[in-house]
Order: C-alpha cells, then structure tokens, then sequence
C-alpha cells in the first residue's frame, strides 16, 4: 500500500484532466477516470503511480467505486458543452449538459464522500467563465456551470472538514475549445487561449496549499484572450 496521498481526476484521457494528472503525479498516486479506457491507459502509462479507472460518469454505482476507502483529491474536469439560442435549444440537450455537467459530478461525490471524509479531502471542480456570466448561445452550458457552481457552494458549507476549489478557467487550448470555435464558426487560435498545464498549476495551488488555508475559488484567465 502506498503511502503516497490518492487523487482521481475525471475527464484524465486528455486536455485539462490529463493536465492535472500530470501535474498532481510527482506527488499522488491517481484514478484516470473517463470513458475512453484506452486513451486512459496511455496518459497512465507514462505516470508513475497511476491507473485508469475506466466508467461512464453518468452512470456511476457504488460498485464503481467499491474498494476506494480513502482518497485525498477528487477532481471533476470532464464536461460537455453544445451552443445554441435558447429558441433553438431543445430539451435533450439542457438535460444532456445538466446530466454531463452536474448530476454527473454531483452523484460521484456523494459515492466517494466516505472516502474523502476519511481522509479529511479537497475536491476540485473546473469550472468555466461562463459558471461567473452568461453569454447569446451559451445559454445552456452556462445553466450548467452556475449550477456547479452552487454545487460546490453548498458541498462547502455541508462538509466543513472537506476544502471544496471551484476553478474559472477562461478558454483552454483543447480538443473540446476546437468544438467550441467549430460551432462558433471562428477560427482557432490557441496563442489567445490559457495551455491546459495552466490550469492544471491552479489546481496544484489549491491542493498543496498550507493546512489552515482554505482556497475555495480560482479565476484564470489568457494574457491575450476572450474571458469564455
């Protein structure tokens, strides 16, 4: 058994997850958490320590998460996002982007609360500046994140032994940010969007903060880019 801390990163198979996979690696043993089992295999492959913990997040049981009785980190960085007016938004996808963005995170962490009890844990959920405003098209996405956010509100103040981070990034050079910009019908410019190692450098900050240091938000944004 090590004696290493335990994190589990969702969305590890790539971009900010597997940002912070790396970065929480010299120092945690980790739980690669996504649906692409195979992508998890190879971001494990080059961590030492590290495992894929292949589920679909939206499904997840209590056999899921059987023998996980202590874990130190749980970070929530998987996520959907689909543009569109509210008039031409249709039902499926308001509740596709609540069930990906916050029931999703909110059924996980209530199935690892014992365990990060145990542990006297932090969980962390990467946010997105549309979680602090709401922009034309992002109607639906942005309802999800002000929901996260409250979800990480009310965890807070419900479990006063745990830290609880909510994390703003603006745009990140991602898989998903090309998505974005495709339905935007815009270019991609990564030189205007933060590196996902950015990101993952503020999750570091507020997992290896001091004891009696509480960070409960984190608002990061590019130099020379768009807030969200």
């Amino acid at each position: 058994m090590s004696a290493r801390p335990t994190a589990l990163v969702t969305g590890a198979s790539r971009g900010v997850g597997a940002a912070v996979a790396h970065a929480l690696a010299p120092t945690h043993d980790l739980l690669l958490g996504g649906r692409d089992a195979e992508a998890l295999a190879k971001v494990a492959a080059g961590l030492p320590g590290a495992r894929p913990w292949p589920v679909e997040l939206t499904a997840v049981t209590e056999a899921d998460v059987a023998g996980i009785d202590r874990l130190d980190v749980l970070v929530h960085s998987a996520g959907t996002v689909t543009l569109g007016r509210i008039a031409e938004t249709p039902a499926e996808v308001w509740r596709r982007t609540m069930d990906i963005n916050v029931i999703a995170v909110a059924e996980l962490t209530r199935l690892l609360l014992p365990a990060l009890r145990a542990a006297h844990g932090q969980v962390v959920m990467i946010n997105s500046g549309a979680g602090q405003r709401a922009n034309p098209g992002w109607g639906s996405y942005a309802a999800s994140k002000f929901a996260l956010r409250a979800l990480a509100d009310a965890l807070r103040l419900e479990e006063p032994d745990l830290r609880v981070t909510t994390v703003y990034p603006g745009r990140v050079d991602t898989d998903m940010q090309r998505g974005v910009r495709a339905q935007e019908n815009g270019s991609y410019e990564p030189e205007k969007y933060l590196a996902p190692e950015s990101v993952a450098r503020a999750v570091l900050a507020a997992v290896t903060a001091s004891p009696d240091a509480h960070i409960t938000e984190i608002t990061v944004r590019s130099m020379g880019g768009p807030a969200s």
